[in-house]
């Protein structure tokens, strides 16, 4: 069975955690789409982690951990991380990665870093990654594949090729040094080396895991509202965040992928630039970041303060409905309940008209937020296993948010523990 965990919003939602709880019971966990530009925060009896590349299941003896075609592959990154959770005591994990994978290359992060630079005030708040201009090689069949790496003199070849393309771009926008092909053969010569033991025909070996009936966990980077087609662009990442590239970026048929979690937190928070209706600022943001996630609201990849709001039911209920989901995991409850009443935004004031309905970039940009308010209830709930054992006003709080969303709330997060988790009962 197929399971994919996808987020719901602008990314940092949970799913790290989920991803890691929910690993217990898989075989296999597949990163299908993205790079080393966002990270999966997860705390578990190893400790806590804030993973880039690696699949957030690594925890576990039992699975193995597959790096997808969809990736943007940083080889270095990858094994950087793997040595750091090992020499923290984790068992070094069983990984394999796909021969169609491409790689980010040096020259990838240094443009990404240029181009911020030229933009200046007009940036799209990249992390500098290297995932944009990543994805623009791959789109444009200039990227390297895993499985160019054994065929040294195609690659030279390809190498020249490339050289002679970056560099003019190299000499005439930006301004900066030319690349070498010596160097870069160097660059690709160390990555063959550090993955050659894991590369495999990762489709052909789920494939053949579906039919022996394991059990697959897809986890997807980022969510529904950095989707480069479905969010909101030109604010997204550069790949697909929804469940239905999962089939894409792992290789699988779509029709397996049979259960669809959606992470939702119970309010909300972003990194990076772009339209975000239920934004708050000041004392108010301040305290919510510094109350929320596992020791405050920071980017895992960049250390940056998130950008701070209330929940918002237009936008995460078109980011479950675009996910297709048929879960809704809600996250950081426990979060919450210093307030006295917490807002929800619940519907977009547009050009003097309310609507609920998650409208394209250009219309969201005149969003103002509708809010209704609800009351807290003022007491710690973690601990709890139980929801009926939630309090009162806690409880009216995920019924209200699961009705305005119109998807079922079956998982609860209170506390960033892999057991700080309650099942609603029925559903």
């Amino acid at each position: 069975m197929v399971n994919a965990i996808v987020g719901a919003n602008w990314g940092d939602e949970g799913k790290g955690k989920i991803t890691d709880m929910m690993a217990k019971e898989a075989d296999i966990i597949v990163r299908f789409q993205g790079g080393a530009n966002a990270g999966h925060t997860i705390v578990n009896d190893y400790g806590k982690f804030a993973l880039h590349t690696l699949p957030s299941g690594v925890f576990y003896n039992h699975t193995t951990s597959i790096i997808g075609n969809g990736v943007a592959l940083n080889i270095p990154v990858l094994f950087e991380e793997i040595q750091s959770i090992v020499d923290r005591g984790v068992p070094t994990p069983k990984i394999l990665v796909s021969d169609r994978a491409q790689m980010v290359m040096s020259y990838h992060i240094l443009f990404d870093q240029y181009e911020e630079e030229r933009l200046g005030g007009k940036s799209f708040g990249s992390t500098k990654s290297g995932i944009a201009p990543f994805y623009s090689d791959k789109y444009a069949k200039i990227g390297f594949q895993v499985s160019e790496l054994f065929e040294e003199e195609r690659l030279k070849e390809k190498v020249e090729r490339i050289c002679e393309t970056k560099n003019i771009m190299l000499e005439h926008l930006y301004h900066k040094p030319l690349l070498k092909p010596e160097d870069l053969m160097e660059e690709l010569k160390g990555y063959r080396n550090m993955v050659e033991p894991y590369v495999c025909d990762t489709s052909a070996y789920l494939w053949e895991a579906i039919q022996a009936g394991k059990n697959i966990l897809l986890e997807g980077q980022l969510g529904s509202l950095k989707d480069t087609d479905h969010g909101i662009y030109p604010m997204v990442t550069s790949s697909s965040t929804l469940a239905a590239y999962g089939a894409i970026g792992a290789g699988i048929p779509p029709y397996e992928i049979k259960r669809i979690i959606t992470v939702c937190k119970a309010y909300s928070s972003s990194v990076g630039a772009g339209a975000f209706v239920s934004e708050i600022f000041g004392e108010e943001a301040d305290e919510l970041r510094r109350r929320g996630g596992d020791g405050g609201e920071f980017g895992a990849t960049t250390g940056r303060p998130r950008r701070m709001g209330w929940f918002d039911t237009v936008a995460s209920k078109y980011g479950c409905r675009i996910q297709g989901t048929t879960d809704v995991a809600f996250t950081v409850l426990d979060v919450l309940g210093y307030l006295d009443e917490i807002p929800v935004c619940t519907g977009y004031e547009i050009d003097g008209k309310v609507t609920t309905e998650f409208p394209a970039t250009v219309n969201l940009e005149k969003a103002k937020p509708v809010l209704e308010t609800l009351p807290g209830w003022k007491c710690e709930i973690r601990g709890i296993k139980k929801y009926e054992d939630l309090p009162e006003n806690c409880r009216k709080y995920i019924e209200f948010v699961e009705e305005k969303i119109g998807f079922p709330i079956t998982m609860i997060s209170n506390g960033p523990g892999r057991d700080d988790i309650i099942y609603r009962n029925g559903k």
